[in-house]
């Protein structure tokens, strides 16, 4: 896989406002459980089901079977190549990459 299409595939598992709050939820509770998670996202069990299936298949969470349930955790190094992508983004402490000139701003 190239590393385009590995970054496309973790923004777009990160693109959704619910799963982003199930992933500050697990930051905040390590090991919760999938009906804690329904409880605290509000939305229906199969919604958030759904949205656990994406963010594991992207590799950002892990769920592991625990008698009856699922206890979902964060794998924060599977974000590591956005992390370092996202990074590389930032300008040089002089500016000189991105600073459209004076001329080119009016």
């Amino acid at each position: 896989m190239s590393q385009e299409i590995q970054l496309a595939d973790l923004a777009r598992a990160l693109a959704h406002p619910a799963r982003l709050r199930i992933l500050a939820l697990l930051r905040d509770t390590p090991g919760c459980i999938g009906g804690t998670i329904v409880d605290a996202v509000g939305l229906a069990q199969s919604t958030v089901s759904e949205h656990l299936r994406i963010l594991k298949s992207a590799g950002i969470i892990t769920g592991e079977i625990d008698g009856p349930r699922i206890c979902y955790a964060l794998n924060p190094e599977a974000l590591t190549p956005l992390t370092g992508f996202i990074s590389g983004l930032t300008p040089p402490p002089d500016g000189a990459c991105c600073a459209p000139a004076a001329r080119e701003m009016t």
